[in-house]
């Protein structure tokens, strides 16, 4: 009978453990369990032996109460413990002693299980039961011991030993199925029953809801971990662990050996969401923030935003106060046109040819013929001593450079004897001034010494090109420079470029201190008489004749008026006169031309000094005016308007100067040529813009 009972045993064990092995998922969650109902419940397990054996009496030495029903009596003392209230215990056999803690682990599998298949294995303990007889359900009230309260520990991971368990070694759970050693039906290495069966009585049973919780870190990783020491064990469990079971097989060395501990395991400290600044002021003072109102919100603004608006303020003033101030300008105020009262002047023209008349720095009085490109002749030669002057400058009075006659010059002085004009007085290696030779080809009008000049400066030819590019300048259109003196026939030019020309020659007093001579004495002592027959007649100041077959008679003219305390000039050219005697004519109607001009020139007073005719602005709205110095007299002729300008000095203006201080000057003119110029200054005393100008301007 012990025999038959102990190969039942041995049947359950091994059905057990097949089971187990063909679902690791399950027999893995219910391993847990049973470790956990079984550590937690040592204790327990003699009391649950002690009155398996009153029950069962002399039959427990037979077998006749299997293993499975000693760890149904445990399981379901420790499933007692986690159930709800309202259960009903007690419907779980008692058997008799057990033999291996994996028995314990097959059973809490089993308790898990159906009801079906717990009807099954009560059906099995009656089978084996001869008798039929099962304990009575009414027993004595055992006396349970309490246990300690659960003590949240920390979560640490265990860590297997080097053990194999696929080659276990000799003795180490395969002397019987139901021995849970370490190599019975694990196959993926976690600890085995039996030795989960040894875990001390105090580890308290871990809920389901506790297994899956995450903790936090308190502290940061990278501090290194320090080992908990464990807490000490109750001596009651510590006397519970120690006393054997009966029945229990003692486990080997290899079972015993202490396996490898591993430090608690680390968890990432997950980052706080930042709070906001009153809610930290609030938790550092242990006050509470106040609470949210639109008088505090304003309040609030007005804090954080008044700081910055000071600052922009104060880089604002800083930069209005440092940036530059505005150029001041000089604007005109008064009328910029003055009309001449009267009707068109009407000079007394010959009846051919071209003519122009012009008042220096006033306008064009008038003019007849078609202004058209006609030869000049020698008329070229005063825009020969033009650019002489141009390039070597010569003031009035003085000889200047002392050029060298070459043999070129005397061989050509010889050519008067052919009828052309020159100075034949000059010999190779002989000098000649620079006024001299000006002057010997503005009076003789000498054909030779106007070419000597063009090769002094530079060469005929150069010198032609600079002619011409002379002209351009002067805005003469319908003029063109062939040679320095004019003789070839292809130098042609018009009435109205000569008068330009003639406007910009009367400007040049070493030049006109010359062609207002009637007679001028060379370096060997003759006379040469001027052949502008208008000098020294009527303030006649010449400038320059020119006659040739093909050119007819040809006169350029100026002369002088007193007029309004200023000095009037009149410009005037006659071109094309071929009746003869041809420089006679062309002298003679140029005389009634000039003296019809002067006597048409007239001064009226346009302005009075002291009167304001613009004023400085310095760009900041502060206007100071400007007055002019003098009368101002516009020099002009019936039915002529003149125009009024006011201009700089050319320098800067200044943002502060004393009243009467110069500041530019009014012209009164047509725009064509010079006109008349007056200072003007500032009526009042002009101050730097302020403090608040500077800040507050704009632009």
């Amino acid at each position: 009978m012990a025999t038959e009972a102990v190969n039942a045993d041995t049947n359950a064990t091994d059905e057990a453990t097949s089971d187990a092995t063909a679902d690791a998922d399950a027999d893995e969650a219910v391993d847990a369990d049973g470790t956990s109902g079984t550590s937690g419940t040592d204790a327990r397990a003699d009391e649950a032996a002690t009155e398996a054996d009153a029950v069962t009496g002399p039959e427990a030495d037979t077998g006749s109460v299997t293993a499975e029903a000693i760890s149904d009596d445990a399981a379901g003392r420790t499933e007692d413990s986690q159930r709800e209230p309202g259960d009903e215990p007690g419907d779980e056999p008692l058997g008799g002693p057990r033999d291996e803690p994996a028995d314990a682990t097959a059973d809490a599998t089993t308790d898990k299980a159906p009801r079906e298949d717990r009807d099954e294995a009560e059906d099995r303990d009656e089978s084996a039961d001869p008798d039929g007889e099962r304990p009575a359900p009414d027993q004595a009230t055992a006396v349970f011991r309490a246990l300690p309260p659960h003590v949240d520990q920390p979560t640490t991971t265990l860590k297997l030993g080097d053990r194999d368990t696929r080659n276990p070694a000799p003795g180490a759970g395969t002397d019987s199925p139901a021995g849970g050693g370490v190599g019975s039906g694990r196959a993926s290495g976690a600890p085995t029953d039996a030795a989960t069966s040894r875990t001390p009585a105090s580890a308290p049973v871990e809920r389901e809801q506790e297994r899956t919780s995450k903790f936090v870190a308190l502290k940061p990783l990278d501090e290194p971990s320090t080992p908990r020491r464990p807490a000490p064990k109750p001596s009651w469990a510590a006397d519970a662990a120690a006393a054997p079971v009966p029945g229990a097989r003692t486990a080997g060395p290899a079972e015993t050996s202490a396996l490898p501990t591993a430090s608690p395991e680390r968890t990432t400290q997950q980052p706080l969401p930042p709070r906001p600044p009153l809610d930290l002021l609030a938790e550092l003072t242990n006050t509470p923030p106040p609470r949210e109102t639109p008088l505090r919100t304003a309040a609030r603004r007005v804090k954080i935003w008044t700081p910055l608006v000071l600052l922009l303020v104060i880089v604002f003033a800083v930069a209005q106060f440092l940036r530059p101030l505005p150029e001041p300008s000089l604007v005109l105020t008064a009328k910029s046109t003055y009309a001449f009262q009267g009707e068109d002047i009407a000079l007394p023209w010959p009846e051919e040819g071209q003519g122009w008349m012009d008042v220096n720095g006033v306008g064009t009085m008038d003019e007849f013929g078609e202004q058209k490109p006609v030869p000049i002749g020698s008329v070229a030669k005063a825009m020969t001593a033009y650019v002489i002057l141009k390039e070597h400058p010569l003031k009035p009075g003085a000889d200047g450079a002392s050029i060298p006659v070459d043999a070129k010059a005397e061989q050509e002085g010889g050519l008067d004897a052919e009828g052309e004009s020159t100075l034949n007085t000059l010999k190779e290696g002989d000098k000649i001034s620079q006024k001299d030779a000006i002057a010997a080809i503005m009076i003789p009008s000498a054909n030779n010494i106007a070419r000597l000049l063009a090769r002094w400066d530079s060469s005929e030819k150069e010198f032609v090109e600079k002619m011409n590019q002379a002209a351009k300048d002067l805005g003469m259109k319908n003029t063109t420079y062939t040679d320095p003196s004019g003789l070839k026939e292809t130098t042609v030019s018009s009435a109205e470029d000569q008068v330009k020309l003639g406007n910009a020659l009367v400007r040049m007093k070493a030049l006109t201190d010359i062609t207002r001579l009637p007679v001028w004495t060379d370096q060997t002592g003759k006379e040469w008489h001027n052949y502008n027959r208008l000098v020294p007649y009527d303030n006649a100041i010449g400038i320059k004749t020119g006659s040739t077959t093909k050119a007819g008679g040809n006169l350029l003219f100026a002369a002088t008026k007193e007029v309004g305390g200023e000095t009037a000039i009149v410009v005037g050219a006659v071109l094309g006169q071929h009746k003869p005697p041809i420089i006679d004519t062309v002298n003679a109607v140029s005389k009634t031309a000039v003296i019809a001009a002067q006597d048409a020139v007239k001064a009226s007073t346009v302005l009075k000094k002291g009167a304001v005719v613009g004023h400085v602005d310095d760009g900041l709205g502060i206007r100071t005016p400007v007055v002019v110095t003098k009368d101002v007299s516009a020099v002009g002729f019936a039915g002529h308007t003149v125009k009024l300008e006011l201009t700089g000095d050319g320098g800067e203006l200044a943002h502060q100067a004393a009243a009467g201080t110069r500041v530019g000057t009014l012209t009164v003119g047509d725009g064509k040529g010079g006109a008349i110029e007056v200072p003007v200054a500032l009526q009042d005393a002009k101050s730097e813009p302020g403090l608040g100008t500077k800040l507050t301007r704009v632009g």
